[in-house]
């Protein structure tokens, strides 16, 4: 069978595991529609939450960390008369680390799901409002090097590991582990999977038991340099380590914006990348500056060899803060709808659960389009020519659209179960991170284009209950963040027949 033949088997599989059990209605309420190319997509409004105790324990004994990414395994996916259930792959990033980075191990979480969802805009009863995913945590496990030794969630801070077979030059700690700070995850229909990471910012390809067999860095526009040379360091170092010296690169990605999104489009052609904000060089030294980052299109046919096919420029949302000032919402997490379209989560940072700021100015999901997009793939751009020199692009390159979808900050849509935005600040006022986005079909005859969009938090391991790194600990600020997963349906025109 051909890649792109196992691909659309794999879109369309869970599409005919149908049951008798009766169809969910259409949304009577909080529908929305955007037109984007010709293409009609619905929002039909939240129709399930649910959540994992801040607390909870993996097998290793450590605090679980929720999603900074995460996949549905569509084999798993199926219908019966109890609702759903399937197979869920949750990655969390490099561990509780708000006092620097910690020799937290790199891992996945194989979590088993049931989800009995709300009719589109309805309110569920007040005793089930936040019960309708049922998440329990199945298995946990590490990600290892290609040698089969330990990674890390250290800072790398000036370490460096040499190019070696299928291996760039990689960010490296002090003790000699590779540091991996990932964001995002692909699992292919062999079990191999690509993870992103924040340090490189490099995509990795991991086996199905977790060894690490090659990676890709991106263009060399994308690389941090500091005084020259490469340097992988986030500012956010390790105990008894120094901070990098600049503070912040020259060029390349900034601090802890790494490539926080990717996916992979439903032909299994592209794995596409997306870096969280703009490069230092394009503006990506400002919050209120670093509109433009870079949407990366790889050729996938041999995924032991990624080759860039194309690159956009994607233009991030902008917003105004409380002071009236200019700010940019970086990107979270992506799902790819086609080969030139891809939903994209952005929001602002410091306000939620867990936070000193009570309420969000911006979460929300767009729909890109790439298709009209100048693509500037091994162009100058990708060398030493700011695409966007302080935060003003090129006059020679056309963005990505951007069209707004769902606002995950809906207060009508969060009321209806027991959820808020803004005060007061407790465990029913979201938490600041929403990251992780993946889908999994409504398997509805009658709704062939209907799925479940399921959105995940990266909770960053708060809880006043912790235990990592063979130390308890306590999370700043008091709190004990859940994680949790908001279900949205949303109507996709176009994915059936992939």
């Amino acid at each position: 069978m051909s890649r792109k033949s196992l691909y659309r088997g794999l879109w369309t599989a869970t599409l005919a595991v149908l049951t008798a059990s009766a169809t969910i209605p259409v949304a009577a309420l909080a529908e929305s529609t955007v037109t984007v190319g010709g293409a009609t997509f619905v929002n039909k409004g939240l129709v399930g939450v649910g959540r994992i105790p801040a607390n909870q324990r993996d097998k290793f004994g450590e605090t679980f960390g929720s999603g900074s990414g995460m996949s549905i395994d569509p084999k798993s996916w199926a219908r019966d008369a109890d609702g759903y259930k399937g197979t869920f792959w949750l990655l969390p990033d490099r561990g509780y680390n708000v006092e620097g980075t910690t020799d937290y191990r790199p891992r996945l979480n194989t979590l088993s799901i049931r989800f009995n969802p709300t009719t589109p805009g309805a309110t569920p009863p007040a005793d089930k409002q936040q019960s309708g995913v049922d998440a329990k945590l199945a298995d946990s496990m590490l990600l290892v090097d290609d040698k089969g030794s330990d990674m890390t969630g250290l800072d790398p801070e000036s370490g460096m590991r040499a190019a070696a077979g299928n291996l760039p030059m990689l960010p490296q700690a002090a003790n000699g582990k590779i540091s991996l700070d990932d964001e995002a995850i692909v699992r292919l229909p062999d079990g191999t999977m690509f993870i992103s990471d924040e340090y490189g910012p490099n995509i990795y390809r991991f086996l199905a038991d977790g060894h690490l067999l090659s990676a890709t860095q991106p263009p060399a526009a994308l690389v941090p340099m500091r005084k020259g040379s490469p340097s992988f360091a986030s500012n956010n170092p390790g105990p008894g380590a120094e901070a990098p010296e600049p503070q912040d690169p020259d060029t390349g990605r900034q601090n802890n914006q790494g490539i926080e999104g990717m996916a992979m489009t439903p032909d299994g052609k592209f794995l596409v990348a997306v870096l969280q904000s703009a490069t230092r060089q394009d503006g990506g030294d400002s919050g209120s500056t670093r509109q433009n980052t870079r949407a990366l299109f790889y050729d996938a046919a041999n995924p032991a060899q990624l080759k860039l096919a194309h690159e956009y420029v994607v233009p991030l949302p902008v917003f105004t803060d409380a002071k009236g000032k200019k700010k940019v919402a970086a990107q979270s997490e992506i799902v790819a709808l086609s080969d030139h379209t891809f939903l994209m989560l952005a929001r602002d940072s410091g306000n939620g659960f867990g936070q000193k700021g009570e309420t969000s100015l911006y979460r929300s999901i767009s729909v890109v389009d790439v298709s009209a997009a100048t693509d500037i793939a091994g162009s100058a751009f990708d060398a030493d020519k700011p695409v966007a020199p302080k935060g003003e692009l090129d006059a020679s390159v056309k963005p990505a659209t951007l069209t707004p979808f769902i606002d995950i900050n809906d207060s009508t849509e969060l009321a209806r179960f027991g959820l808020h935005n803004g005060a007061p600040n407790d465990r029913n006022n979201l938490s600041e991170k929403w990251e992780a986005m993946s889908i999994a079909s409504v398997l509805d005859p009658k709704l062939p284009n209907d799925y479940f969009l399921f959105v995940a938090n990266d909770n960053d391991f708060l809880t006043q209950d912790g235990f990592q790194v063979g130390a308890s600990y306590k999370g700043e600020g008091g709190a004990d963040v859940d994680t949790m997963f908001q279900v949205f349906q949303v109507s996709l025109p176009g994915l059936a027949g992939k």
